[in-house]
């Protein structure tokens, strides 16, 4: 499952980062890392940004970043 498909008001644990290069790099930037819990806090309504909470920290995330975050 990945971060896009969590329903809002979840808490999920990061378990795998997909991608590679310039794109994980910024989702590591921003403190998404293996084994971190993210909390879905808004996701729009055509999907795109899904608003998450990581580390007591409000980001925005694109749909694209999202499907690549593997989530338990």
């Amino acid at each position: 499952m990945t971060l896009k498909e969590v329903k809002v008001g979840t808490t999920v644990k990061v378990r795998k980062l997909n991608g590679e290069g310039p794109v994980k790099r910024r989702i590591m930037d921003m403190g998404i890392t293996k084994g971190v819990e993210v909390f879905v806090r808004k996701v729009a309504p055509l999907g795109d940004p899904v608003e998450v909470t990581v580390r007591g920290y409000e980001l925005s995330l694109r749909k694209a970043d999202a499907e690549m975050i593997e989530v338990e």
